[in-house]
């Protein structure tokens, strides 16, 4: 009998999305083939702590979003520092028959979907499910993705900048004169709507200035651009796919995390209103994205499309959510691609590119 593909799930970690990976880790435990798979189950806590987790009895309150947390810990394999011979022993990086024989890190927001988790498995030489190091750092921060794509000629919402130290030089009305209103105001390394508001007033444009800063030290502010919100997955490597795109409907302000996740105030219509070349301007345009983001594994390419007809670059997501209601896998549900053998192809794709990375000379 073959032996099955050893697949370490590592998901929780220290961001502000901590509850979101744990129920996409949900869905990935269950979506695997039990008969071809040997799941691992390696949970983060909000402390950075590693640990091995029960298949049987991982998660508690999976019903409620905000109360979610990790449940059943077995063994605590503690924090990171490189003399912490428990987390080594956990994946067995330091002998040639590793525990694990690809990861799946299903860790979404900073510390896990940003390269950092990422350039650890590579250095490790593990397989891993997404894209690498490059493609992980440039999309989740959104000043440098955006930028790289204003490069390449493709289209994003117009936006400025700011770190930390330039708080006190921030003027409303300076930003007002060449952005307009309303606007939007986000950390410029986070997802799933965590630190954004939409901003009409100057005491809005304080308090969202204060929460933004709150989630990283460097901020994006974006003009508001009238459209309608096209979303698109991707998957492959050299080749990409696009799914068919799909539409989200959003009942509150702006499609927020409580929106997304709480209050069940969006709705999201697959496939999109789209005619058959919009279809393709709106994959097209997916795709050159991912492509221009050194992207690999799968990602999801969030565009506007205006009333002019014309699509503009909102963002790209490296590692999307995969929980029951999580876009990403709904689209390409849609397309024809189940659960089970969407993350088989995720699967495919980081042996693949272990495969030939082998092959690349590594000495002079």
């Amino acid at each position: 009998m073959k032996n099955k593909i050893r697949v370490g799930i590592i998901f929780g970690g220290k961001s502000s999305e901590h509850e979101v990976s744990l129920l996409s880790a949900q869905t990935v435990y269950e979506s695997l083939d039990k008969e071809k798979y040997d799941p691992i189950l390696i949970g983060i806590d909000k402390h950075g702590r590693w640990h091995l987790c029960d298949p049987l009895r991982f998660l508690a309150h999976t019903d409620d979003p905000r109360r979610v947390c990790l449940n059943g810990i077995t063994e605590p394999l503690g924090i990171i520092p490189a003399n912490d011979s428990s987390f080594l022993n956990v994946l067995n990086l330091e002998v040639s028959n590793p525990a694990v024989d690809v990861v799946f890190p299903i860790v979404h927001g900073t510390h896990g979907e940003d390269g950092t988790l990422q350039g650890l498995l590579k250095l490790a030489g593990i397989p891993f499910v997404g894209a690498g190091v490059l493609g992980s750092a440039v999309g989740m921060d959104k000043d440098v993705m955006k930028r790289l794509l204003r490069d390449a000629g493709i289209p994003v919402t117009p936006f400025f900048t700011f770190h930390e130290f330039q708080k006190p030089t921030l003027s409303f009305e300076q930003i007002v004169e060449q952005l307009g209103l309303p606007l939007f105001i986000k950390p410029a390394n986070n997802g799933s709507s965590i630190g954004i508001s939409k901003v009409n007033t100057k005491e809005e444009f304080d308090r969202a200035i204060e929460l933004a800063f709150a989630y990283d030290r460097k901020i994006l502010i974006e003009a508001f651009v009238q459209g309608r919100e096209i979303e698109c997955s991707i998957m492959g490597n050299h080749c990409p796919i696009a799914s068919l795109p799909g539409e989200v409907v959003p009942k509150d302000d702006f499609n927020s995390w409580d929106a997304k996740y709480i209050n069940d105030q969006c709705s999201f219509m697959i496939p999109a209103r789209l005619d058959k070349d919009q279809i393709q301007q709106m994959q097209d345009i997916a795709i050159r994205t991912y492509q221009v983001l050194c992207c690999e594994g799968m990602a999801r390419v969030d565009c506007f499309l205006t009333d002019a007809g014309k699509f503009i670059v909102n963002e790209i997501n490296t590692l999307p959510g995969f929980t029951k209601l999580s876009v990403f896998p709904r689209l390409w549900q849609a397309s024809g691609v189940s659960y089970s053998k969407l993350v088989d192809h995720l699967i495919e794709y980081a042996l693949e590119r272990a495969h030939k990375e082998q092959f690349i000379t590594t000495s002079a």
